[in-house]
């Protein structure tokens, strides 16, 4: 299968010889139909109820929606970058908020949307660690749809009630000791499908609440050698590993959102994962606070770790297609439909201007956070290029799934980050 490092190899040598394609600003007759061909891998329940929302609010705009959705985000991105590369490419489609198409900026491969962050004054309204990967040499490449925080930690009401944990973790000790209760009363601890990406939100986790703000920039963005050797990041590592003592044997390979099935179910106590899985319990008809629960961080001022969902375009000398993309973009920007979106979703709007009174009571915890600008926080791909981040998640699965000692992972990971 493709991966983000080989389709950015990939990219760097096919866009060497891609020929000049037009701006985004170029006009379009007022007949054409705005037909708009959208890649994306919204495809489990939450979040293929959700994209619909965006479908239907472009048709209601005059458009027409292609639908490609594309199982698993490695491969969407890869069918999307290789028909870029390859002279056909879709009108739009969906990346993270992240370094993941920074490589398709720089060949000059995609149309800014500078018209939208102008009128709506996006330098002034969207957080900072999403503006540092959507705009590039003053421009903006990609469209933001929701915020979503990659952290959080679930838990299972009724899993809660036959462990008899009377009340939610408030410290990594208490955390802990809410997983031994759950492994002695029969059940699955830790519901966690064991792939490398996913292990990757577990430590960061880990990372966030055990370091806070300072250690976690220190090892992800600045990459600061001696802090990756230092004794309080062994620590966050250690955590880590324990946690693996808490999963069941059906763990490894499993689907993030069958994971949060197991607590939909009651078979599992807790799930650390992006809040895109509080649209699978919305979806199976639960609610926040009744049937699940959801923590943010487990200090007053753990980290925000932001990510989220956006939508590039293109180049292309095509003007229907460039209507369809300008259309598009507008669309997706509008506050109601953000909201409307991340209410099956399970994000947050991005536009932090959006009314947001409807939005449940974990959606109100995380817009409450997400005004503190000193816990607003990238995730690891924010800080980090497709190669370095890659290199990251295999140390950190290695080290998950074999007897590695510790000192070795601080090594191989000080070694992977040096550059």
């Amino acid at each position: 299968m493709v991966t983000p490092r080989t389709m950015a190899a990939a990219c760097a040598w096919l866009c060497a010889t891609a020929f000049a394609l037009p701006a985004f600003v170029l006009p379009a007759p007022a007949h054409a139909a705005a037909k708009a061909e959208v890649i994306h891998w919204w495809t489990s329940g939450g979040e293929s109820s959700a994209v619909k929302q965006v479908a239907q609010a472009f048709r209601n705009a005059g458009g027409v929606w292609i639908d490609s959705a594309i199982a698993g985000g490695d491969q969407s991105r890869a069918v999307t970058i290789n028909r870029i590369i390859g002279g056909n490419p879709p009108t739009a489609a969906q990346f993270n908020t992240s370094k993941q198409f920074t490589d398709v900026i720089e060949q000059d491969m995609l149309n800014n949307v500078d018209l939208v962050a102008q009128a709506q004054d996006w330098d002034r309204i969207l957080p900072e660690p999403l503006i540092d990967v959507i705009k590039h040499n003053g421009h903006y490449y990609a469209v933001p749809l929701n915020i979503h925080m990659q952290t959080w930690i679930w838990y299972s009401k009724a899993a809660f009630k036959k462990a008899g944990i009377e009340k939610e973790p408030a410290s990594m000790p208490e955390l802990f000791a809410a997983l031994d209760k759950l492994k002695a009363a029969g059940l699955v601890p830790l519901a966690h499908g064991g792939q490398s990406w996913q292990e990757t939100v577990l430590f960061s986790s880990l990372l966030a609440n055990i370091g806070g703000r300072e250690l976690y920039l220190k090892v992800i963005r600045d990459r600061d050698q001696a802090t990756i050797k230092s004794p309080a990041f062994r620590d966050v590592l250690l955590a880590f590993k324990r946690m693996k003592s808490y999963v069941d044997a059906g763990s490894p390979g499993r689907n993030w959102n069958d994971a949060t099935a197991m607590l939909i179910s009651g078979k599992a106590g807790f799930q650390i994962m992006g809040d895109w899985a509080k649209g699978e319990f919305t979806n199976a008809g639960q609610l926040p606070g009744q049937h699940y629960g959801c923590i943010a961080g487990l200090k007053p001022d753990t980290p925000y770790l932001m990510q989220g969902d956006v939508f590039v375009f293109p180049r292309t000398d095509n003007p229907n297609a460039i209507k369809a993309q300008q259309l598009l973009a507008n669309v997706v920007s509008q506050p109601q439909l953000q909201v409307t979106f991340s209410k099956l979703k399970g994000s947050i709007p991005v536009r932090l201007d959006a009314d947001v009174s409807e939005l449940d009571l974990c959606a109100q915890k995380g817009i409450e956070i997400v005004k503190d600008r000193s816990r607003q926080l990238g995730v690891t791909e924010v800080y980090l290029t497709p190669d370095q981040n890659g290199a990251l998640q295999d140390i950190l699965t290695a080290y998950w799934n074999m007897d590695i000692k510790v000192d070795k992972v601080q090594r191989s990971i000080a070694n992977a980050l040096k550059y």
